[in-house]
């Protein structure tokens, strides 16, 4: 009776969208699995409305106050700029109040980082736009002797511009805090990308568009429309079939040879979509930017109805390009309204891939978290588009946005934590690859994605557990340790049988496995991917000092690593270096690490990348004293690749080769002490370690070693 009283709760919005075609889905779902399947079926329409229980963004809006004089406003102070790198071109037709506050919400939220100019398109208005200069004086405008209309008046008005980019931006709009950044820099560092454009939201904090999507018979979507702005599917960088003309930039040497909007579309209406086509068909991308935020006053330009007035000529701008475009929209455009998870962001001839790990990757505190960011990162790269499933869902800053701007989705909020098998049934089919990372995570989603996708599915294990744990219990002897080693051994075997493909660090872990299941598919996989060669480090080592250890303290045998040095090997090392100090580097040290402080244990603490990479350029060397852990250590890894030579045992050198000479390795105590107290003496042995680190990250941790594993079962 519960799943009945369920069904009666829902939202009016959805109760409302029961009509005969609705009906008969709901009466296929009740063939195929009674009320429960019926639930299903409108809890999916309701995620297709857009998580309409999330919170929604609340814009900053300035109030509109009209005033009897342009001397009662006050003034606005807008940079003057010779060589702007951005032209805001504002369309303008009276509703002086309307391009006041657009005037003011521009010079209140754009950086001073970018340069810009505005040029007021000023279409024979009557009103105050006649006197703008007196309170805006270093404001462009092109005043038209007679009315040309909206896109003749764009077209005249960008012959005026200077900048490398044109924008184009409606009176009707205010723009939100940091708008411009985002669309220059997606610019700048893709030269690929021909044209941008802003998500717009209504002044109630409702999505207006998120891009848009044109359908094989021409007609449009703003994607998202009346939705929540803030839900996960809003807010990702991606190409879009348009962005509406309110607010888009492209390059005005783009612009130019296009010959800009086609003047088959005057007075107005579907020129922005064309301009976008245009792009594409000139070898360019168009991008949807969503860190770019304007709230834009719909129809407060030419209203809504499309039966009078200048939005009259929206229907029959629609047919005019349907025939210019209808051979690219049977081509490569969906019927109306079909296919909308690859319709949004135009992946329909990319493969998809489906990531899921335990939380956003903390890329600058835990070496799991740098592995998992460099991989999304490099699927991206390969041309795969990304969908990242976060546990818990927190869209953790910065590092749910610094996914995002590489165009990979990320899955979170309220809604979507408790609704994400939902998710699956809706959307699981649409992809090729599901990667799961992790034992108790995987076996959360294991059993929903072997339902709802039905492709192929590989686990990255970053390390073996059950290894890992066998290993504290003996070293520290505690029994609780091996239990968990046995029912950690049980999951993740359960796991090597459930998937296709399993992803390990290590050839220790490889061997080791490959042994165990001669039948499954088992790579190393690097463990860091480094694209780029550190060619600034000082090899005069007479002028370094002092030692370092990296690590984060969630991580046990870290802790256990500095308290066994702190103890038992450093003491050793002071008797014959009694001023040197090691450095102590990692997030969040227990009270037993925190003690360890002195004159000569500094406790860093988390530190920025800066300053880890200061630190790695004044010590003489690393050490890694690890007693237990599995798979490869990104300390290890990053020593080497900031071309630091190591001291470090056995286990932590598991999994890696030696023979490049970038470590030592000593087991005991004494021994570390002693290969410690040798190798920082010993310059010209620390300059040839050094230069070895540089081969040795080429050779296992370079993009081409990542991909010569990955395309082996992931293919773009």
């Amino acid at each position: 009776m519960s799943k009945i009283t369920d069904i009666a709760k829902l939202p009016i919005k959805v109760v409302s969208a029961i009509n005969p075609t609705n009906l008969s889905i709901l009466y296929n779902a009740f063939k195929k699995g009674g009320i429960k399947q019926i639930q299903w079926e409108l809890n999916a329409y309701k995620m297709r409305l857009g998580g309409i229980d999330e919170d929604s963004e609340i814009p900053e809006l300035l109030d509109y106050t009209s005033h009897e004089k342009i001397e009662d406003y006050e003034k606005i102070d807008i940079p003057e700029c010779l060589n702007p790198e951005v032209s805001i071109i504002i369309p303008v037709y009276n509703q002086f109040d309307y391009t006041y506050n657009c005037l003011k919400s521009i010079a209140q939220n754009t950086t001073s980082a970018i340069t810009y100019e505005i040029i007021i398109a000023d279409d024979v208005s009557t009103d105050f736009t006649t006197d703008l200069n007196s309170i805006a004086p270093n404001i462009k405008i092109v005043r038209n002797s007679e009315n040309q209309r909206f896109l003749r008046n764009c077209n005249n008005a960008a012959k005026h511009a200077k900048g490398k980019y044109i924008l184009f931006l409606n009176n009707d709009t205010q723009v939100q805090p940091d708008w411009l950044r985002p669309l220059v820099e997606i610019m700048e560092n893709d030269e690929s990308v021909g044209m941008t454009g802003s998500k717009l939201i209504y002044p109630d904090g409702k999505l207006q568009e998120a891009g848009g999507i044109l359908w094989q018979d021409g007609s449009a979507w703003n994607y998202g429309n009346g939705q929540n702005a803030s839900l996960s599917q809003f807010n990702y960088v991606k190409e879009a079939d348009y962005i509406s003309g309110a607010a888009i930039m492209i390059r005005r040497s783009l612009w130019e040879e296009i010959g800009g909007f086609d003047d088959r579309y005057a007075p107005a209406y579907y020129e922005d979509t064309d301009l976008a086509f245009e792009v594409r068909k000139h070898g360019y991308k168009v991008i949807y930017q969503p860190k770019s935020v304007v709230v834009h006053f719909e129809g407060k330009s030419n209203g809504t109805d499309t039966s009078t007035g200048l939005k009259a000529y929206q229907v029959e701008n629609g047919k005019k390009f349907y025939e210019k475009w209808k051979e690219e929209l049977t081509r490569n455009h969906f019927p109306n309204g079909q296919e909308v998870f690859l319709a949004r962001d135009r992946s329909r001839n990319k493969k998809h891939i489906l990531v899921i790990d335990h939380r956003l990757p903390h890329y600058d505190k835990d070496a799991g978290g740098r592995c998992t960011y460099m991989y999304l990162l490099q699927f991206a790269r390969m041309g795969l588009q990304v969908t990242f499933l976060t546990d818990p869902f927190l869209p953790e800053e910065p590092y749910k946005s610094a996914l995002e701007k590489e165009g990979i989705e990320v899955l979170y909020g309220n809604f979507m934590r408790n609704n994400w098998e939902l998710w699956l049934y809706e959307n699981g089919r649409y992809f090729d690859y599901v990667y799961l990372q992790r034992p108790d995570i995987t076996m959360k989603y294991l059993g929903a994605v072997k339902k709802h996708c039905k492709c192929k599915l590989i686990y990255f294990a970053h390390d073996l557990y059950h290894i890992r744990e066998h290993r504290e219990y003996e070293v520290t002897g505690d029994a609780k340790h091996l239990e968990k080693s046995r029912k950690m051994k049980e999951i993740e075997f359960k796991i090597f049988d459930s998937v296709d493909v399993i992803h390990v660090v290590g050839s220790y872990e490889q061997h080791y496995l490959q042994k165990k299941l001669p039948n499954s598919s088992i790579r190393n996989i690097p463990l860091y991917i480094y694209e780029e060669e550190q060619n600034d480090i000082p090899k005069d080592f007479s002028k370094r000092q002092d030692i370092i250890f990296v690590g984060g303290f969630g991580h046990r045998p870290n802790v256990d690593a500095v308290k066994w040095f702190v103890r038992d090997i450093f003491p050793q090392i002071l008797e014959e270096y009694p001023d040197m100090k090691i450095h102590i580097v990692g997030g969040n040290p227990p009270e037993e690490v925190q003690q360890l402080a002195s004159d000569h244990i500094i406790l860093e603490g988390f530190v920025s990348d800066e300053k880890l990479v200061q630190l790695y350029k004044q010590c003489r060397l690393a050490v890694v004293p690890l007693r237990f852990g599995a798979g490869v250590k990104g300390k290890i890894v990053e020593a080497a690749y900031y071309q630091i030579p190591m001291v470090t045992t056995p286990i932590g050198a598991e999994g890696m080769s030696t023979k490049e000479n970038t470590m030592i390795v000593a087991e005991t105590a004494r021994e570390f002490a002693d290969e410690v107290c040798k190798l920082y003496k010993d310059m010209d042995r620390l300059r040839e370690m050094s230069d070895n680190g540089k081969a040795f990250i080429k050779k296992y941790f370079s993009l081409e070693a990542a991909k010569s594993v990955i395309e082996q079962d992931i293919t773009p």
